[in-house]
């Protein structure tokens, strides 16, 4: 588009009062760009201005006001680039005058006297201007083909809730299950803990009615007896391959090669095509990922519930318990399945288990922790299961002992009932030794709530082990990825599917695929119902954004995609080994295909890109390395003691909102740092920041999600990944002739706000007492 610029800087917010207005203004006007004030462009007269301009044909605007992050909807004008300068919380209320005074009329007159907070807002004013000369108004991604259909693989409990409930929003959905039934282990339990009001009593299994509901609905189709051989495409146009459990077709799923087949006996990295002829070899029989299956049936998104198993202890693991040795020591996945075949009988002699014990704890060097792959539900089991005990034997006496007791909700209600019934025996407590005593058993607990040690004789002895997730043993979706077909990195998260799980519940590491009930975690029925909903809800809300052609999730709604200038490709397969998601497959030459529908918008594919081709319309190399050369950058030229520049490239997904409240609640930090706002850690491209050092900028930081075991990045590894680039900077440092200490990466969480200050004020310190850049002022 031929665009036509506007500068709008609003004085209202104490804006006005803390800066030289006619001093910013001369930061466009020198540039030969109208510009224009107002007390408030967030009113209705504010607005109104805008929206004349932009009638008149203005359709690239920058407007110095408040924070992005806030009135996002009010400055949105369709057809136009907006740059939104954050002078308000990002000058204004976070370097308060009684802090960073303005300068005296006699001292304007000392040329050798400056006003940092001017100068920060008039820098900022001047990224904004350079950022918009580079972006271009984002054109959505439609594909070819689109489907609208919903895949749900897996017929348990969850599955079927899944299906029903998208069927019921008018969605067609297909239901593939690997057994030749459906169910799954609800179709297995005696009875199941409460769903409903009053919440305190066992109810009869409700998966026969779920199951009616399922077959009568004509939008759902169901295949028994089958499991995914692989999926492929993007979401809108996944191509879906079936086949029967056990069956060895040609659209099986390729594997990655592994590592140790991709050098020779020397460790040296194989070449490309080398590489590729040994894939080819080690899937023999199978297609290529980039072979659609002719025969394939097309979905617009998939729910995966694929369920659990019971978790199999190992020899000798529980062996303190009597687990293996004793067979009266049973899980509670056996126990449930003794007791739906009647009243509950011992395995060693068939005689009735009047007195059972339940222990929700392994103890010995687990310490207070529960068994793996435990929850709420381990707990929720453990009391129905006591329950059977007392249905069954009218002098029967249940005894659980639990480090934590977790009834979630409404089930507290049950948890009252079980508490009241005679006898039933509830204590915290860590069980020592299970032993055999004649033909019962011996249970001894220490730590009690009595606080003494305590002996109970008992029939049986049955342990809470947890449900593991079916992604812990098997791909199950089997995607026709370049990375693989399951779960990246899985193992981090014990095999569970979700990847994270506070901030995007249901979303896995591959947009369009949403994991509900137990491969997300070990879930009660109830739970798992109410799952299958939210996973249904996405799946929809998945194939709705791709239909419009912009993001899922998290950036819903971004019309932008990256981009490749492929003449310049080196194939050197970064981005395609670096992306969190999955996005990008490549050829036998190793050149990206992109899959735009699968991308998350997060740009780490741009910053790991050593050629600087990838970028995307409103966020690419240029935009971002274009604001940093637009930063003055004062040297002993203009001043005698001239201040120190720093850079500062942070997070929009934690780090600036941090920003935004450190401003809010009156916080500051150094006026010699100047922020750019970056989609995540993982896009920063090491160029920004040999571009900010080579112009004379004294020091680069870079402030963003924590990462880690318990990482809170927005797009899983972003910050990860920006850490791996930071330690390799030193090379690139050592060239100029700079310290490494003039570069580092920083963590924080959203809110903590408070420690935005001294992380920043901090490492200005650290550059200040390192000195200047040498290359200030050339």
């Amino acid at each position: 588009m031929d665009k036509k610029y506007g500068v709008y800087i609003c004085t209202g917010c104490g804006i006005g009062e803390a800066l030289d207005v006619k001093s910013l203004c001369a930061v466009p006007e020198d540039e030969g760009l109208p510009v224009k004030t107002h007390p408030c462009f967030c009113g209705k007269e504010g607005v109104e201005l805008l929206k004349k301009d932009i009638a008149d044909g203005t359709n690239t605007l920058v407007l110095a006001a408040c924070s992005r992050r806030v009135n996002f909807d009010t400055f949105r004008f369709d057809g136009c680039i907006v740059d939104r300068v954050n002078i308000r919380e990002g000058v204004v209320w976070s370097h308060p005058r009684d802090q960073f005074p303005a300068l005296t009329d006699e001292e304007k007159e000392d040329e050798d006297n400056f006003d940092r907070v001017q100068m920060m807002a008039e820098d900022y004013i001047r990224m904004g201007m350079a950022r918009v000369e580079k972006v271009k108004l984002p054109e959505a991604y439609k594909q070819d083909n689109f489907s609208e259909r919903i895949l749900v693989i897996g017929g348990g409990i969850t599955g079927i809730s899944a299906a029903v409930d998208a069927a019921k929003a008018g969605y067609e959905v297909t239901v593939v299950e690997k057994e030749s039934y459906l169910g799954g282990y609800a179709a297995k339990v005696r009875k199941q803990t409460p769903v409903g009001e009053p919440y305190d009593s066992l109810i009869p299994p409700i998966i026969q009615a779920r199951i009616d509901a399922l077959e009568k609905h004509p939008n759902i189709a169901v295949k028994t007896n089958t499991v995914v051989a692989r999926i492929a495409g993007e979401p809108g146009d996944f191509t879906v391959t079936f086949k029967k459990p056990g069956e060895k077709i040609e659209f099986d799923v390729p594997y990655p090669l592994p590592d140790e087949m991709k050098v020779d006996e020397s460790g040296k990295e194989l070449d490309v095509e080398t590489i590729h002829e040994r894939y080819m070899e080690y899937n023999k029989g199978r297609k290529d990922i980039l072979t659609l299956d002719p025969n394939g049936e097309k979905f617009g998104a998939v729910v995966l519930a694929a369920g659990w198993r019971p978790y199999k202890p190992a020899d000798g693991e529980f062996a303190n318990l009597g687990y293996g040795e004793i067979p009266d020591v049973v899980t509670n996945a056996r126990f449930e399945e003794l007791a739906a075949a009647g009243p509950v009988k011992r395995p060693s002699d068939g005689k009735p288990a009047k007195s059972v014990v339940f222990i929700q704890s392994p103890g010995g060097e687990a310490g207070d922790a529960d068994f793996s792959y435990a929850g709420a539900v381990t707990s929720m089991v453990s009391l129905k299961q006591a329950k059977y005990v007392r249905e069954d034997y009218e002098d029967g006496k249940a005894y659980v002992f639990y480090q934590h007791m977790r009834t979630p909700g409404l089930n507290e209600n049950f948890y009252k009932s079980i508490q009241q019934d005679p006898g039933i025996f509830l204590t915290k407590g860590e069980v020592i030794q299970v032993s055999s005593n004649g033909d019962g058993l011996v249970i001894d607990a220490d730590n009690t709530l009595l606080g003494e040690n305590i002996r109970v004789k008992a029939d049986m002895v049955v342990l809470g082990t947890g449900m593991v997730p079916a992604t812990a043993d098997d791909p199950v979706v089997n995607l026709a990825y370049r990375q693989g077909p399951a779960f990246r990195d899985i193992g981090l998260f014990n095999g569970y599917s979700d990847s994270n799980f506070i901030c995007f519940p249901y979303e896995t590491q591959r947009t369009g695929i949403y994991a509900a009930g137990a491969v997300r975690r070990s879930m009660t029925m109830e739970e798992s119902i109410e799952d299958a909903a939210g996973a249904a809800l996405k799946a929809i809300q998945c194939i709705r954004s791709t239909n419009r052609g912009v993001s899922v999730h998290p950036r819903s709604g971004d019309m932008t995609f990256p981009d490749f200038f492929f003449q310049r490709c080196t194939q050197c397969k970064r981005c395609t080994e670096e992306c969190p998601f999955g996005a990008l497959d490549d050829d036998a030459k190793g050149t990206p295909k992109p899959n735009p529908a699968r991308c998350r918008r997060c740009g780490t594919c741009m910053g790991a890109c050593p050629e600087r081709i990838i970028g995307f319309a409103d966020y690419n190399i240029d935009s971002i390395g274009s604001m940093v050369k637009s930063v003055k950058v004062p040297s002993e030229d203009d001043y005698s003691e001239p201040p120190f520049r720093v850079l500062g490239l942070v997070c929009e997904n934690d780090a600036f909102p941090a920003l935004d409240m450190a401003a809010i609640n009156g916080l500051s930090y150094s006026a010699d740092v100047r922020l750019i706002p970056v989609r995540c850690l993982g896009s920063v491209n090491v160029i920004w920041i040999k571009d900010a050092l080579s112009q004379g900028m004294d020091g680069v930081f870079l402030l963003g999600c924590k990462h880690g075991d318990d990482y809170q990045c927005h797009f899983v590894k972003g910050s990860e990944l920006a850490e791996i680039r930071m330690k390799k900077i030193g090379d690139a440092l050592a060239s100029l002739a700079l310290e490494e200490e003039r570069v580092a990466q920083f963590e924080i969480a959203i809110d903590q706000y408070d420690k935005v200050p001294e992380i920043i004020n901090g490492f200005v310190e650290s550059i200040e007492a390192l000195g200047p850049n040498p290359f200030k002022g050339f």
